[in-house]
């Protein structure tokens, strides 16, 4: 069947080490997954249980290519994060089950237009505009993890200009890795190609053209790039 205009290219991430391509399916994100991150935005961690929002596939960036500054916005954040892909998924996922899906990790940049997150929960509205926009997902090569070693509880970094920022480990996850996987398997059936933004510590703040950012995850990674106009 002939289509109306040629289809868009498969959106993927480098594998590590390797030749070959991670095909993105659909981008899950967690909101409020470090106590310390809810408690500077204003939040009680054991309140409420994550957000879920959604990235286009096509928000991702690689190979540590310049991030154009977004448009729309007088206050871009920068929010790093722990990466997971998904190998296979399924629906209703038991999380002691929820690691056999995981295929590999990887260091992300969730970008947030953070004026217009901030009038959209003041009014109610979805987070779309804030969180789904170009170049919003900048990746790091994803690690395929090996004989069952997941991420551990590894340090997890980002400097601005030469200036750490965002400074935590893996375990102070409010939402373990397994936990995501098997609460997003309730709403969504999972699927490989997949990825899960799982969250960002505190130290969040706004960027501007010109900068630098670099960020590592201890035994997953490090991703860096610079900020254009």
């Amino acid at each position: 069947m002939p289509y109306v205009f040629p289809p868009p290219e498969t959106v993927a991430v480098p594998v590590k080490d390797s030749g070959d391509s991670f095909a993105v399916n659909r981008i899950y994100c967690v909101g409020q997954n470090y106590s310390d991150h809810v408690k500077e935005m204003g939040g009680d961690p054991k309140k409420n249980p994550p957000v879920f929002f959604s990235k286009p596939a096509n928000a991702i960036v690689v190979d540590n290519v310049p991030v154009k500054y977004a448009t729309a916005t007088t206050n871009l954040h920068y929010e790093v994060e722990l990466v997971v892909a998904l190998g296979s998924g399924g629906t209703n996922i038991e999380a002691s089950e929820a690691l056999q899906c995981v295929y590999g990790y990887a260091v992300g940049i969730d970008f947030t237009r953070r004026d217009l997150q901030a009038e959209a929960k003041e009014s109610g509205r979805p987070w779309d505009t804030a969180k789904g926009f170009d170049q919003s997902a900048p990746v790091s090569a994803i690690s395929p993890f090996e004989n069952e070693k997941h991420h551990g509880d590894g340090r997890i970094t980002l400097s601005l200009n030469g200036e750490i920022k965002q400074d935590s480990t893996l375990n102070q996850m409010i939402w373990s890795v397994a936990e995501i996987i098997a609460e997003l398997s309730r709403f969504y059936e999972l699927k490989a190609g997949d990825l899960i933004f799982t969250g960002t510590p505190a130290g969040v703040s706004s960027v501007s053209s010109g900068d630098r950012i670099k960020a590592a995850i201890t035994g997953v990674g490090e991703i860096e790039f610079d900020i254009l106009d």
